[in-house]
């Protein structure tokens, strides 16, 4: 099966023809192809299950052979530069072009009915299907250059597809933030192959890996330079992964369709900095300053991800954060050199997150169709209370992401996480504290999302849907709204999030709320909306369609068992797994011995102490939200925890108004860079309207007034300029003769 690799190169172009013909159509045939704007799906999700098909065979081919094919041809060629282009397969690309495929496929199944509604469905489609080939261009480049072209394209269309319903302020926002941001990121990725190329004289691979370490051996090259030009390397990664302090623009990017924050926090723009590190890891091993640095920001993002997740209403913007925090980790397996643990996690959160975004998408998809297209509501935790039993299947797939992301067994990222965690005990135990920590902390939001989302909670602002008012009681779900009885028992409630967006924010609130306890058998009103362009009446939200719940059952399979490729076997007394055994060329590069016995007791031990973190968090999030949705029955639990919310309230608002407010740091960039680059430019301003221009004008003024005084120093008398001309004469050799006497 060797001839199987000539035709590798088809990967990145074979989806290409699907936004080529639909841009063609639009421009010849413009009504025609509106018309039948449905049919476009269809060979988008075609062309890219080929393109998944052969990159599983090129896997399978990687794992019975572990070889690595290149394929280059000249680009241009002057003197002794040669540009070439070409195409590279080995166990990182083939990993990664398995990966996007297979989730660009079940995201655009799920897109096809999510989008439906939208008169710019087939502007998304093209929008998609050149995302993905970009995306797969870019694991398959062979060399530096080739990748800063389609990383500069993954950016364009990453700005597309946030700013995609453009007429609206915030998404307009959002996606020049992302762009802007990314900016920075890629000019240092840009100014790091320059000086790379400069050093080493190439942009091929194992080109640049072989001469910087003999440069390096040799002591030929000034080692703070190669440290600079690697930082400026990771610069990029560090926009494009969303790591702490160019993370500002992921929350942001959550203003486009959820199958677009699928797809870029599942397989494509965030794992693209993933990718570039552990394509570069080579030549980052043998700097340690560098590695150090990938770790410690790393690190840094773990937490800080998980800590702005605490306090976040929006669905979307809570499970971004996550993401940001699960990309920690990955950065911090590659800067401990844990260059397998990093790929697995990138592989098992991929379908995780994946499946959490599709079952957000359901639940905002059933939100509109009772408070219609309202983002504030439809994706607003506040108002979501109570949706299990509406939505049985999203909340099920929901339920098990969930569960895979806090790190339980045996679901997918328990398995990737806690290699992770194993690792750094090893590296730093300060990281690794650090790191089981965090572990508790995505337990905690994690589960607060979804008890908050399905199970339900004490809602004091919502939709008044029947239309009634000064109903006679206070709602514990969706769908009721503020009363006016007074029950005769007072008590302090606890209310972690029913705030509104012109209210202070706070974990506790001080108001003495009011509770009916036969709210939970109140008969709900029905709405009657138009949908699909027929009218019906939804009594409760709707389930999602077919076509939107067998993408996400196809992701509950993903995220049950895929973790089985990093579980060890026994092979000729050596524990191999399939994940080694597909990386082993990239491991040897690495010069990591891929026959490592596994040892299982000692994984057991960890595994068990990551999981009674994980429990702990579950706990602390169930103990905060559960007698929010639970029974009337535990009014002492909420009495006696009130009393004793003003020993907390300040640690606790502390750190609520730190994660609500994105830990102020878009504030200080806002301060610092925005008005400060504001103030300079002012400054500016000033300096070359007043000092540069006022020299100028200066010059012209005095020549004027100079000319007018001379006009009436003249007196028409020949003689009379004369004597003054000699005069000045005199004057200047008398200058002369004394400064010569100096």
């Amino acid at each position: 099966m060797q001839h199987i690799y000539h035709y590798s190169w088809i990967i990145p172009f074979f989806t290409l023809p699907v936004p080529i013909l639909i841009g063609a159509g639009l421009l010849l045939f413009p009504a025609t192809t509106k018309k039948l704007r449905r049919m476009w799906a269809f060979p988008s999700v075609l062309l890219l299950s080929i393109v998944m098909l052969f990159s599983t065979i090129l896997s399978i081919q990687q794992i019975n052979s572990s070889s690595i094919y290149q394929y280059v041809w000249s680009w241009t060629i002057n003197n002794d530069f040669s540009l070439e282009f070409g195409h590279l397969i080995d166990p990182l690309s083939s990993i990664l072009s398995i990966l996007i495929t297979t989730v660009g496929v079940i995201v655009l199944i799920y897109s096809d009915n999510y989008m439906s509604h939208d008169q710019s469905y087939l502007r998304f489609f093209v929008y998609m299907s050149f995302f993905n080939t970009s995306m797969l261009g870019l694991v398959t480049s062979s060399n530096l250059i080739q990748i800063y072209v389609f990383w500069e394209l993954v950016g364009m269309c990453s700005y597309l597809l946030i700013g995609f319903w453009f007429t609206r302020p915030l998404a307009s926002n959002a996606c020049q933030k992302a762009f802007v941001t990314n900016r920075v990121g890629d000019f240092g990725l840009l100014l790091g192959i320059l000086g790379l190329y400069w050093i080493t004289g190439s942009f091929e691979f194992r080109d640049l890996f072989e001469i910087s370490n003999n440069l390096i051996y040799k002591n030929e090259v000034h080692f703070l330079f190669l440290t600079l030009c690697s930082f400026l390397l990771f610069s990029g990664a560090i926009a494009k992964s969303a790591q702490f302090p160019l993370h500002v623009w992921l929350p942001d990017a959550m203003e486009g369709p959820t199958p677009i924050s699928a797809l870029i926090h599942a397989a494509t723009m965030v794992a693209a900095g993933i990718f570039l590190v552990a394509r570069l890891l080579p030549l980052f091993v043998v700097i340690p300053y560098i590695m150090n640095l990938i770790a410690l920001i790393g690190i840094i993002t773990v937490l800080l991800g998980a800590t702005l997740a605490l306090a976040q209403k929006d669905i979307k913007r809570s499970l971004a954060y996550s993401t940001m925090s699960q990309l920690g980790y990955m950065m911090l397996a590659l800067g401990m050199g844990s260059y397998r643990a990093a790929l697995f996690h990138l592989i098992t959160h991929a379908y995780s997150k994946a499946l959490l975004f599709l079952g957000s998408g359901s639940i905002i998809h059933s939100m509109e169709a009772i408070v219609g297209y309202s983002p504030d509501k439809s994706q607003n935790m506040v108002f979501m209370g109570g949706l299990r039993k509406h939505v049985p299947i999203t909340k099920t797939a929901f339920l098990l992401a969930t569960l895979s992301l806090c790190g339980i067994p045996p679901l997918a990222c328990f398995w990737s996480k806690d290699e992770i965690l194993n690792d750094s005990w090893l590296y730093s135990p300060i990281f690794a504290i650090i790191a089981c920590s965090t572990a508790g902390l995505t337990a905690f939001y994690m589960f607060r999302v979804y008890l908050l989302t399905f199970e339900g909670h004490l809602n004091l602002y919502f939709q008044n849907y029947s239309g009634k008012k000064n109903s006679a009681f206070y709602s514990i779900s969706l769908w009721g709204k503020e009363g006016s009885k007074i029950l005769k028992k007072k008590i302090p409630l606890l209310s972690l999030l029913t705030i509104t967006n012109n209210e202070k924010t706070s974990f506790f609130l001080n108001k003495i709320y009011k509770i009916d306890g036969t709210v939970r058998n109140m008969t709900r009103p029905s709405i009657t909306i138009n949908h699909f362009f027929t009218k019906n009446i939804f009594p409760y939200p709707p389930e999602a369609d077919n076509t939107m719940l067998f993408p996400m059952l196809v992701l509950v399979l993903f995220t049950l068992f895929i973790g089985a490729i990093g579980i060890p076997f026994n092979q000729e007394g050596t524990n191999l797994d399939i994940l080694s055994k597909l990386l082993t060329p990239s491991l040897n590069l690495l010069h990591q011995n891929e026959n490592n016995s596994f040892d299982w007791y000692e994984f057991i031990t960890n595994a068990i102490f990551s999981v009674i973190i994980t429990f702990f968090g579950i706990f602390i999030a169930s103990s905060f939200y559960k007698p929010l949705y639970s029974s009337l029955q535990n009014l002492n639990l909420l009495n006696s925890f009130a009393k004793k919310r003003g020993r907390w309230d300040k640690i606790i608002g502390a750190i609520y108004d730190w994660s609500y407010n994105r830990g102020y740091i878009d504030v200080f960039y806002a301060i610092f860079f925005i008005k400060g680059i504001r103030r300079l430019a002012e400054l500016n301003h000033f300096f070359d309207r007043r000092v540069i221009d006022g020299i100028i004008n200066g010059v012209g003024v005095m020549s004027f007034f100079i000319g007018e005084g001379i006009k009436y120093v003249g007196g028409g008398r020949i003689s009379s300029y004369l004597l003054l001309y000699l005069s000045y004469v005199l004057i200047l050799l008398l200058f002369f003769f004394f400064c010569s006497l100096l």
